[in-house]
């Protein structure tokens, strides 16, 4: 019993062999990203397998756009993370307590302007990308429910990532699993039993990311012996706001960058037609769970960092940083061995379709490789994030995003073109994919070992500490 109630709580990292620690962090972390690809991926089995390919292909259609509408719960959450870890780390409770309860507050503001401005923008978005007309209108009542939905979706991953800047992260992955055993559940009935098609996919989802989001609002209200939330807490900090927006909107324009060049690359997939668009779909489906491990090993180094740069160790920060890159590159390896030897059988997961499932697996081998690379920028750019610098690799992202993977996939796809492909190869989309993860993983290493991170700590003793250690070496 006594191990049982250890796991829900928050865990100091700036004790213990910092692997172990790391390691112990990161896999419920990991657990939990599984978990939460469960949403989508059961999405897409459940449309394939009931309703049909151009099903799947308008739930993937639909994908860029509402990524690029919820970047702003993406800046709260990191920027509320990194705070809470380095304010947990230093025992500051009155500082950790307002930022939770800042947090709070903006997330409902956040909530309520998607509420307003997605169903607005959603279809002549889709319009502007080309969704082809077979589609179009799948792809509008699937993004339309998700974002009058939206509260549940960001006050989960705003509070999931307040417990894991705790060193929590036990308890998030638990009620993702209940919750997604609810959605594939509500899936089915939805669409199986009751015929509600694609619009039945994202009621569910909406209504199980709810459910996640009540339980980490109890559980947070049970960690009194931490910081304290109660309705004084619950305000708008002036100085609290500007330090969270300042840390969270660089990984907030990243993603939106991130998910603009998705939206830019999407039309250029659509011009390939339902065939290539379904079979993006899976492929990215995929490539999710492929990339778990180097999301999971990134945000448990933001939080070891955050926490030991409270705690001014950044002595520990460095040897835990060498223990958590040696390992999620190693994890990653072991990922691409399998999706090279299996990556057949996966496909047909989601479809019996010879064709669909022989292109899907060609386009795999192609990305395999380059999960080894997106290890080392992950994890690096946490660290980086971790210690309050994020400008930095919002650079990063925008260098190998834009600069790099959006002309990279249109130039191959004008040179490819044939009168067999008169809109190019398909295979260019998912080359330029592994030349910028590439690239971001060497441009991420040489920013890293300049060492300027150091100096970022929201702590002005350790930021002190730390920009004196850097003019010495």
């Amino acid at each position: 019993m006594a191990r049982l109630q250890s796991l829900f709580a928050a865990h100091d990292l700036t004790e213990g062999t910092p692997w172990k620690r790391i390691v112990q962090f990161a896999v419920p972390l990991l657990l939990g990203n599984i978990a939460q690809q469960f949403y989508n991926t059961a999405d897409s089995i459940v449309v394939g397998r009931y309703i049909g390919d151009n099903a799947l292909a308008a739930v993937g259609s639909a994908g860029p756009v509402l990524h690029l509408l919820l970047v702003l719960f993406v800046g709260i959450a990191v920027g509320a993370g990194i705070m809470v870890s380095q304010y947990f780390g230093a025992k500051d409770r009155q500082q950790l307590s307002q930022t939770i309860g800042t947090c709070i507050v903006l997330t409902a503001f956040a909530s309520l302007t998607i509420m307003v401005v997605g169903p607005m923008v959603s279809r002549p978005l889709l319009e502007l990308l080309n969704t082809p007309p077979s589609i179009i209108d799948w792809c509008t009542d699937y993004l339309n429910i998700f974002f009058l939905g939206s509260a549940g979706f960001s006050y989960y991953n705003i509070l999931a990532g307040v417990l894991r800047g705790l060193g929590d992260s036990f308890s998030a992955l638990l009620y993702l699993l209940v919750a997604t055993i609810l959605n594939v559940v509500l899936d089915i009935v939805f669409v199986a039993v009751f015929g509600m098609g694609v619009p039945g996919v994202a009621l569910a989802t909406v209504i199980a990311q709810a459910v996640a989001a009540v339980f980490c609002l109890l559980r947070l209200l049970k960690m009194r012996d931490v910081f304290d939330l109660n309705w004084s807490m619950l305000k708008i900090n002036r100085e609290l706001t500007r330090q969270i927006i300042k840390l969270g909107l660089p990984s907030g324009l990243t993603q939106a960058v991130f998910s603009m060049a998705m939206i830019v690359v999407q039309s250029l997939t659509n011009s390939f037609g339902e065939m290539v668009i379904a079979a993006n779909v899976i492929i990215m489906r995929v490539d999710s769970f492929a990339m778990m491990p180097n999301f999971s090993f990134g945000n448990a180094m933001t939080t070891f960092t955050g926490q030991n740069m409270g705690a001014k160790r950044l002595d520990r920060v460095e040897e835990g940083t060498k223990h958590g890159v040696g390992i999620a590159m190693g994890v990653s390896a072991v990922i691409t061995v399998l999706l090279l030897l299996f990556g057949h059988y996966l496909m047909h997961v989601f479809t019996d379709t010879p064709e669909l499932v022989d292109f899907s697996v060609r386009m795999l081998r192609i990305l395999a490789i380059g999960y080894i690379a997106v290890a080392v920028t992950q994890s690096l750019a946490g660290v980086m994030r971790g210690a309050g610098d994020t400008m930095t690799p919002m650079w990063i992202s925008l260098i190998t995003t834009v600069c790099l993977r959006v002309p990279i996939a249109y130039g191959l796809a004008h040179l490819s073109r044939s009168e067999l492909h008169p809109t190019g190869r398909p295979e260019s989309v998912f080359i330029s994919l592994l030349i910028s993860w590439t690239l971001g993983a060497a441009i991420t290493y040489a920013f890293f070992k300049k060492g300027a991170w150091k100096t970022k700590s929201v702590t002005s003793s350790t930021k002190r500490e730390a920009a004196a250690e850097v003019s010495s070496t």
